[in-house]
């Protein structure tokens, strides 16, 4: 049995580039990075590239992202059955990660099977396994207090992603539970 050691990020000096991978000199070692944004890479100057090490019988390769919430979108992407990391960092590569997770969340099927190698079967896998799980990490930088605003909004229909304005709006609001839920109404009432 074995330990696999996962490499976070590679830190150094781009050496060469092209369309889907960049070499990075680390003090003399070239890493050769899969990665999707040549437009943000210029030769001779240092670059952060968050990583993701992928081990298979045959092959060991290091997939490349600019944010942590790119790779973040990457991980929960390759989760998805039938989706591996190429394919998952060709997504990424075709569209932000704002817009990829609103076309999960608002369920948009066209959306994703423009996406290259995503056909109707894996669009509609990544839709089922992944819609509600992408907007989890920033409901919680939402107050606390505004829990049972959002379980009671979510009962009455509402999508995490046409909650979160609303209660940015509410934040300096004051009152129970009830008188919150009536505001955030009011606030979809009037959009």
């Amino acid at each position: 049995m074995y330990t696999l050691i996962m490499i976070g990020f590679v830190r150094g000096i781009v050496h060469a580039y092209s369309l889907d991978y960049c070499l990075i000199d680390v003090n003399g070692v070239g890493y050769r990075i899969n990665f999707y944004h040549p437009e943000a890479l210029s030769l001779g100057k240092e670059v952060t590239i968050y990583t993701y090490q992928n081990v298979r019988e045959d092959e060991i390769s290091l997939f490349g992202f600019l944010s942590l919430q790119e790779y973040d979108l990457f991980i929960k992407l390759i989760s998805v059955k039938g989706l591996g990391p190429r394919i998952a960092s060709g997504i990424l590569a075709s569209a932000s990660v704002d817009s990829i997770i609103n076309a999960i969340e608002n369920q948009d099927l066209a959306f994703m099977k423009s996406m290259p190698g995503i056909g109707n079967k894996t669009a509609s896998q990544i839709i089922l396994d992944l819609k509600g799980k992408l907007v989890e990490q920033e409901d919680k930088q939402i107050d606390s207090r505004f829990d049972d605003v959002v379980d009671a909004l979510k009962a009455l229909g509402y999508r995490p992603s046409e909650i979160k304005p609303i209660l940015k709006k509410l934040e300096n609001e004051k009152g129970s539970t009830d008188e919150l839920i009536k505001k955030a109404l009011t606030l979809f009432i009037k959009k």
